[in-house]
């Protein structure tokens, strides 16, 4: 499951990977019209535990936060429909993970610097979608799902590999005369 944590707009994506093709089984928006942070929070907390309790995905997916230097208080602000995100990932013992948005972006574009419109497009041909999805927290929300299944296809290549070199490192090592050699010895 992918979210694009927002405070009046969540997006979320729910993918099935099970066949080792990402096919998206659902992908939407949460919204918030409370005035109050509280209220926002509260609301974003039950539309995402809403979709977790639909869907048990076997881990959830964020954007790192990031703010710029001049809005401080926007990452602050953002801090909180995360951790309502978390929040409903943690409790039903859904492991959270987090990437950089350069990441996501370098994943579904090769570009880090994407802009949205790139982002849906490349959403779009990526998942075979017959439009694109909308609204952009939407495409987000399947951009960050779809680079934690391409970053968990790369870990698991890594693990097999790493197995394999241990498994060959534990072989006997053979002698350093060629096969001709040791059979011709043998006579």
């Amino acid at each position: 499951m992918g979210v694009d944590p927002g405070l009046r707009t969540t997006g979320y994506a729910v993918l099935d990977v099970s066949t080792g093709r990402a096919r998206l089984l659902e992908a939407g928006v949460v919204r918030s019209r409370a005035e109050t942070l509280p209220e926002r929070v509260k609301d974003i907390y039950e539309g995402v535990a809403e979709v977790v309790a639909a869907f048990k995905p076997d881990a959830m997916a964020l954007e790192q936060l990031y703010s710029l230097y001049e809005r401080p208080e926007t990452a602050i602000l953002m801090g909180h429909a995360r951790g309502a995100i978390m929040l409903a990932a943690a409790q039903t013992g859904i492991p959270v993970v987090s990437y950089a948005a350069t990441k996501i972006k370098k994943t579904m574009t090769g570009n880090g610097r994407a802009p949205k419109e790139q982002i849906q497009r490349a959403v779009q041909l990526e998942l075979r979608l017959p439009r694109l999805p909308e609204p952009p927290d939407v495409a987000d929300a399947i951009a960050v799902a779809f680079c934690h299944f391409t970053e968990a296809r790369l870990t698991q290549r890594s693990s097999a590999n790493a197995a394999f070199s241990q498994l060959y490192a534990s072989l006997p090592k053979r002698p350093d005369l060629p096969i001709w050699t040791q059979a011709s010895q043998k006579r």
